[in-house]
Order: structure tokens, then C-alpha cells, then sequence
């Protein structure tokens, strides 16, 4: 079969591989019908330490079961599904928690053993999904399947972010970075209740998308000012960094209230960041690192792109074939697509 691959330059090649087979009794065989190119997968690319030459890429994706294993009960033949970027059992302490991200089994779709165990990704015809009850949903009959996948990572880490932020009826939640993780962060913190979603940006495009979107779209330099107008000088309640690294948490402190709450969904560059405790304590802010869960919180998402609570297409807007992918990446490493799609 074909799948984009890691080509051990720094890009990305498709080529033959082997298609996966069922190994375990848990496992699902899916065909894909879509996969995104997502921002972390350039960023495997800048830094493959962990990323083997050949490697299939990719880990969010939409497509149908052809295949699964005795052991699996909640999908069967014939489903549409989306799967979560990461695996997980589903029944130890932590998944009963909810917190399947800690799960001692838990393997990242396309990531090479960045994250762990290494998992074949779903940028190919074919992806093996272990512990598939716990990894698939499926997708609800008339919803889009080039918007389901979104549900995998890019809208699950923005649903975890507005989640954590919680607003309240009035409240002013900032976003830091109009990627896609940024963009759908501001829908959901709108759709939750927040007053005013304020969106930053240096990219006078990707501000456009966020207007229309209907968030408050400024510069970075213009955040400050336009933060502290709209909140009577308070700060916003909430500022969520959805890009990552210190640099964008420097950035993103000063537009906060005290008593409020940073939270960072962004992965992170470098090791550390060198937070002012004095003035964070002094300030009372709250500061949350956040990881994405569908595994979690498919319903509600699938619930809000069912009823057109929120509306993704406006940040779909290239769809290539698997050859192409190369193209795809290069649109999103050059900031010319917010999340392209490729398809078999």
C-alpha cells in the first residue's frame, strides 16, 4: 500500500509499505478516507530524533473498518470511524479517570517513538488501530468526515483548552497563535459561553479567519491594549497559548488578570521556561499544561460539529491526494492553508 513517509532529510515521501495486519485481539484494520498534515508533524520533522527513516506519518484521520479483531465490541465491518491521535486501555486508573494520556499503553499515531512505543501513523491507505474500542468512535450518520477528523487532535486539544479554561457568561478568553488548534480553541471557548474571545496573531490572514469566526482579531503588539480596553482595564480572564515554547508563554503572561488562568495546549521546543514566581504568586494565576483527549470527549465534540455548534470549514481548505502530500506539508510549513487534507 502507499503512505507518506518519513524520508530521513527533514520531508516526507510516499512509498510502498507493508500493509498492516491484525496482531493483537483488540486491533482494527481502518482504510482511510482522510488524514490531516498537522503542525506537529513538521515539527517531527525539524527534530527526528525520534523519527526512523521509512517511518509511516500522521495522526489524525477518519475512515472505514474492514477489519478487527475477536476482541473487539464496539465497532465493527462497514464503520466510519475517527480515531484519537493516541492510543490507550481503557480500563486503568488513569483512563478511569479519565486521563488517558498517562496510560502505561498508550502510543501517539505517526510520531516514531517521540512519545512512546512507536505506532504506524494514518497518512496511508491502511493504519492497524490497537485497543480499538477504546481509540475509535464512530462518526455520526450525515456529519462530514473531512470535518470528523478533526475531532482526533486539532478540535479535541482546543475542546481540552476551553475546557480547563471553563468561562463564565461574559468572561474574556485570549488565544495566543491562529494555527488550527488556535482557531478552533477560540469556537469552542465561544460556544461555552465566554463574552469575548480575543484572538492574536501575526499573520494578518489567519486574523481574517478569526474574525469572521467571530473572534477579536489583533497583532501581537496590539494584544495588550486591546485586552485591557475590552475588560475595563482587568486582563483577560483566561489566555490560552496554542502554540508552544517559552517565547509564547512571555508573551502571553501579561495579558492575563490576576487571579486568572494560562493554559498551554502548544508543544513546547525547549526543555524549560523560566516563569517570574514572584509575581505569578503574587498575581494568583493558575497555570495549566494541557493535552487533548477524544478518547474522552468524543460526544461533545462529535455533539458540536453534528449540530453546526461549530463549523469547521472555514479552516479546511486544500484537500490533495496521498501523493501529494509533500505539498501538503510545504503549505502548512509556508502558512499558505490552515489544515489541509489528503485522501488515498
Amino acid at each position: 500500500m502507499q503512505a507518506v513517509t518519513y524520508d530521513g532529510a527533514g520531508g516526507v515521501v510516499v512509498r510502498d509499505v507493508p500493509e498492516p495486519t491484525i496482531d493483537e485481539p483488540t486491533d482494527a484494520i481502518v482504510a482511510v478516507r482522510w488524514a490531516s498534515v498537522c503542525g506537529t508533524d513538521l515539527h517531527l520533522l525539524d527534530d527526528p530524533a525520534g523519527l526512523p527513516e521509512g517511518f509511516v506519518m500522521g495522526h489524525e484521520f477518519v475512515g472505514e473498518v474492514v477489519e478487527v479483531g475477536r476482541g473487539v465490541h464496539s465497532v465493527g465491518v462497514g464503520d466510519l470511524v475517527v480515531a484519537g491521535d493516541y492510543t490507550a486501555c481503557g480500563s486503568c486508573w488513569f483512563c478511569r479517570r479519565g486521563e488517558h494520556w498517562h496510560c502505561a499503553s498508550r502510543a501517539f499515531f505517526g510520531t516514531g517513538t517521540t512519545f512512546g512505543p512507536a505506532l504506524p501513523g494514518g497518512q496511508a491507505e491502511l493504519v492497524r488501530v490497537p485497543m480499538a474500542d477504546t481509540t475509535l468512535r464512530r462518526i455520526p450518520a450525515g456529519l462530514d468526515p473531512s470535518h470528523a477528523v478533526l475531532v482526533g487532535d486539532a478540535l479535541a486539544t482546543g475542546y481540552a483548552a476551553a475546557r480547563v479554561c471553563a468561562p463564565l457568561p461574559g468572561d474574556c478568553v485570549a488565544v495566543v497563535g491562529g494555527g488550527p488548534v488556535g482557531q478552533l480553541t477560540a469556537l469552542v471557548a465561544q460556544a461555552l459561553g465566554a463574552g469575548t474571545v480575543v484572538l492574536t496573531d501575526m499573520d494578518a490572514t489567519r486574523r481574517g479567519v478569526a474574525s469572521s469566526l467571530g473572534s477579536v482579531s489583533c497583532s501581537p503588539a496590539e494584544a495588550p491594549d486591546v485586552i485591557i480596553e475590552l475588560t475595563d482595564g482587568r486582563g483577560a480572564d483566561s489566555v490560552v497559548d496554542a502554540v508552544g515554547g517559552a517565547a509564547i508563554l512571555d508573551a502571553a503572561l501579561p495579558l492575563l488578570r490576576k487571579g486568572g488562568r494560562l493554559v498551554s495546549v502548544g508543544v513546547p521546543r525547549e526543555a524549560a521556561w523560566d516563569l517570574p514566581l514572584t509575581a505569578a504568586f503574587t498575581a494568583g494565576i493558575s497555570i495549566d499544561f494541557v493535552v487533548g483527549n477524544m478518547l474522552r470527549d468524543a460526544d461533545p465534540l462529535l455533539a458540536m460539529l453534528g449540530t453546526g455548534l461549530l463549523d469547521p470549514s472555514p479552516l479546511v481548505t486544500t484537500r490533495l491526494p496521498l501523493t501529494r502530500a509533500a505539498e501538503a506539508y510545504s503549505a502548512v510549513r509556508n502558512r499558505t492553508t490552515l489544515k489541509p487534507l489528503i485522501y488515498p
